[in-house]
């Protein structure tokens, strides 16, 4: 599965995607992050840090892709629990963002310098296996694109949250 888009949109959007969390993010209190979104649902402290993890763990996929032909990833260790498992043990409601935000920042830089060192990066390709058995295979601009959408969805749902409770500022500002 390719992405959607021309190489340079994708990558835009994805690199992008750290600097639009912390616009996001600026001056909110921790009374706002780890406030309870009205329809229920994770925190915005809880959503930064899946984003995060989840661009982290695709990382793994290109590699995955750039090194071995034909590569195969697979989540099968991580679908075996809900995802709020994985919040709950990866203490998502009790960490600070700073670490994280810097992590995505980190990761992303990574992959881009990949796929400007390494020939031929974006249309190499990985195949997922998914937790019901089935096969895809993904090129590393797909995995790019899924997570540059990523930080985009979670985006909406930050900013629906931060709008239910007033988006208050630190007291400081």
């Amino acid at each position: 599965m390719n992405p959607t888009e021309d190489r340079e949109a994708v990558l835009a959007r994805y690199m992008e995607g750290p600097a639009l969390l912390e616009r996001a993010l600026a001056g909110l209190s921790d009374a706002v992050l780890d406030a309870p979104p009205p329809q229920g649902g994770w925190t915005i402290r809880q959503i930064v840090h899946h984003v995060v993890d989840g661009d982290d763990l695709w990382k793994v996929g290109i590699k995955a892709a750039l090194g071995e032909t034909p590569g195969e990833f697979t989540f099968s260790w991580y679908w075996v629990q809900p995802q709020d498992v994985w919040a709950e043990r990866w203490a998502y409601a009790h960490r600070s963002l700073d670490v994280s935000l810097d992590l995505l920042k980190a990761t992303r830089a990574h992959v881009r310098q990949l796929l400007e060192a390494v020939p031929d990066a974006w249309s190499r390709s990985v195949t997922l296996r998914k937790s019901d058995g089935e096969t895809v295979r993904l090129s590393v601009g797909k995995v790019v694109e899924i997570n540059a959408d990523h930080v985009v969805h979670h985006l909406e749902r930050i900013t629906a949250i931060r709008k239910a409770h007033g988006g208050q500022r630190k007291e400081t500002e």
